[in-house]
């Protein structure tokens, strides 16, 4: 009985492996060949959110495949092939959106959030090391007392070992 399970086991998952091929695009040379790479782990697929194009087999991800493969091969330079999927797909296309007026926030907060940070951490070393000192300055009257408790301390110490 295992032996038939297993048997139907692969033949049940005969076809997903059909459809796990791999897209195989020829190119003239080797640069080509480089910039499609860059492409593909620099563009996000529009259906998958958090994947570049060489990492999910979706059917838009592989028409993109498709239509960047035919971009490279016709020549077209690295900023029309940015614009054309930026005017079809949006800036979320781009793992490294552009610098614009809807972008600004997304560049700028990591600033904004380190300089925040940066003044925090001043902020609480400042605040200690006045802390600190305001304990350090003791009047006279805080400082006799100071030495009366050390002193009998000391004393009480040298009566307990006696």
């Amino acid at each position: 009985m295992p032996k038939f399970l297993l048997i139907l086991w692969i033949i049940l998952m005969a076809p997903y492996q059909v459809m796990a091929a791999i897209d195989v695009y020829e190119f003239t040379d080797e640069d080509d060949r480089r910039r499609y790479q860059k492409f593909l782990e620099e563009l996000r697929c529009p259906k998958c959110k958090n994947n570049n194009l060489a990492g999910t087999n979706s059917e838009i991800a592989e028409d993109l495949r498709r239509e960047l493969h035919k971009m490279v091969i016709e020549g077209k330079s690295d900023e029309e092939i940015i614009d054309f999927m930026v005017s079809r797909y949006g800036d979320f296309v781009l793992y490294r959106p552009r610098l614009q007026g809807n972008t600004i926030a997304l560049w700028g907060a990591p600033i904004v959030f380190l300089l925040i940070g940066l003044g925090t951490v001043g902020w609480i070393v400042a605040r200690r090391r006045n802390l600190v000192n305001a304990r350090a300055e003791l009047s006279e009257e805080e400082q006799k007392q100071l030495a009366a408790i050390l002193a009998s301390e000391k004393n009480g110490s040298k009566k307990s070992k006696n």
